[in-house]
């Protein structure tokens, strides 16, 4: 008589049904891989931009409601951008403004070469003048000038007023009066239509 052959661990075909083991096995690893991604998501989910930095990299502003005399502030990176319709007046002024008697005697566009000097011409907006487009930051200590809203306190020179320390600018953004060392910078922009800006 032949002697049987006996496995301790016999193998199992393809058509066998995996065992409880496996089943197990198989959950905990796809548990523990979920588990791993879900520790992995905030320390990759850090490194990218943040997402106000993505959406303000640029704005299209529509000025199609900004009538003569009147001023918006929009948010551009963080920072408020103020777009003034000027008037004929203040347009007057600006030119009128010798600019070896400015303290600060660069425009400061960042559209124009960095020596470009601080003109009406070369702060405003180009082929459009009664348009003022600019980061509206004080340059000595980063306050927001006053000359935004209707019956703000304008200054001396009728354009805008830092409250902080008494930094005065014209109507055209050029420092006039006060510890400011700076004109108030001009973004990079750009009218896409006669009533929308693109700034950045």
């Amino acid at each position: 008589m032949a002697a049987q052959e006996t496995s301790l661990n016999p193998s199992h075909g393809p058509d066998d049904e995996p065992s409880r083991r496996d089943i197990i096995m198989i959950a905990a690893t796809g548990f523990a891989a979920i588990g791993a991604a879900a520790a992995l998501w905030p320390l990759l989910d850090q490194m990218n931009p943040d997402s106000s930095a993505l959406s303000l990299a640029s704005t299209e502003v529509d000025i199609s409601h900004v009538d003569t005399g009147q001023a918006i502030t929009v948010m551009w990176r963080g920072k408020p951008i103020f777009i003034r319709h000027r008037t004929d007046e203040e347009i007057a002024k600006a030119k009128d403004v010798n600019v070896d008697d400015l303290r600060d005697p660069l425009a400061r566009n960042a559209n124009l070469p960095d020596n470009a000097p601080a003109t009406d011409d070369n702060r405003a907006a180009k082929d459009r003048e009664p348009w003022l487009v600019m980061i509206g930051i004080c340059t000595h200590l980063g306050c927001i000038p006053k000359g935004q809203a209707v019956g703000d306190y304008k200054g001396e020179f009728g354009g805008w007023f830092c409250p902080c320390h008494g930094s005065q600018y014209d109507t055209a953004g050029r420092i006039r009066l006060g510890p400011a060392p700076q004109n108030m910078a001009i973004p990079p922009y750009t009218f896409t239509s006669d009533t929308k800006i693109k700034i950045g």
